[in-house]
């Protein structure tokens, strides 16, 4: 799940709590081009308020109308926009795009306080609607398991939102943090030295003054998380690398050249990680895309992340990748000493 479902969430149980009619509007699924994917949220108010989006902007317009008007008899119910070309045309949809939403009331705040207090717990959970009968179930679910749409039943799995734990707060941390915080992330920043936890100042990022190596262990132990050491210091970077390496997170990066991943990967051999477990380690971290400024080696960083959380094969482009004798003269932070 991104953050901007649990938006959707927050905003409706708030709608809820205060005696406020509520709709939950979903994308069920799509034809053509799409401007957003399926599972998509939208939550409407009676009033006319509404969060998430569905498309771009033209269906929502016309939903929050139809719903404040109570113009729909049944619900849940499925409704299609972009059937005929003057529909496709009217809303937005691009290239001959297809919609259909799922509409449903909610009954009230319990059941989505229920999916609230589960991502609050980093669980992931499982929604389903029965379009038959309307009724509302909850249950455990896996990182297998995805949306899906039958015709009868729509299953949606929430999750907890992904968790970005950078050690160190330099200005490359800074750029980083920003950026993520831009992705939905939930962005935490671990340095225990004092002098640069006392000039951390990016709004939305927690800032963490414990050990790496406990900050990882209280804060990135699941799937839904990142670690990307960033301090060019062994002392704080390996201590977060060793606890990283040996848990379930999805990424573990380390600033450096390939140089000094080299030497950071003998280090950990001996300290006892394995040799499965040093494969996980991206380092030089992040696309090989002639970084030079701290913003560019952000964006080479949460690239790469984003590649791989979609699945996305990457190649490596050996052309683009520092050489020794650019390493030597660290003309960019990602081939660093």
């Amino acid at each position: 799940m991104i953050s901007s479902d649990l938006e959707v969430l927050r905003t409706a149980l708030d709608w809820l709590e205060a005696g406020r009619d509520t709709y939950l509007v979903t994308v069920a699924k799509t034809w053509g081009s799409s401007p957003r994917p399926v599972g998509s949220l939208l939550a409407v108010c009676a009033d006319g308020r509404f969060v998430g989006s569905v498309s771009g902007g033209c269906v929502e317009d016309d939903l929050v109308g139809r719903l404040s008007a109570r113009t729909f008899k049944k619900l849940p119910c499925i409704d299609t926009y972009g059937v005929t070309g003057d529909q496709t045309a009217r809303f937005g949809l691009p290239c001959g795009g297809r919609l259909d939403l799922l509409i449903e009331r909610l009954a009230g705040p319990e059941p989505v306080r229920a999916v609230l207090r589960a991502l609050d717990e980093r669980r992931l959970i499982g929604r389903r609607v029965c379009l038959a009968t309307g009724e509302i179930s909850l249950h455990s679910a896996s990182a297998q398991d995805e949306f899906g749409f039958d015709g009868r039943d729509l299953v949606k799995v929430f999750g907890p939102a992904w968790r970005l734990l950078l050690i160190g707060a330099g200005q490359l941390s800074r750029c980083t943090a920003e950026m993520a915080l831009a992705l939905d992330y939930d962005v935490v920043v671990c340095d225990p030295r004092e002098d640069y936890a006392q000039n951390w100042a990016v709004p939305g990022a927690v800032l963490d003054t414990s050990m790496p190596d406990d900050a990882v262990r209280a804060l990135a132990r699941d799937a839904r998380s990142v670690v990307v050491a960033l301090t060019h210091d062994p002392k704080l970077d390996d201590l977060a690398l060793i606890e990283a390496l040996a848990s379930r997170v999805f990424y573990v990066g380390a600033l450096g050249s390939k140089a000094n991943n080299s030497r950071r990967r003998a280090r950990l051999r001996k300290m006892g990680l394995t040799a499965e477990q040093l494969e996980r380690l991206h380092g030089p971290v992040g696309l090989p895309i002639g970084s030079r400024t701290p913003a560019e080696i952000a964006i080479a960083i949460l690239a790469e992340i984003t590649a791989l959380r979609h699945g996305v094969v990457l190649t490596t482009i050996d052309a683009a990748a520092p050489t020794q004798e650019n390493e030597t003269a660290c003309p960019n932070l990602r081939a660093s000493c």
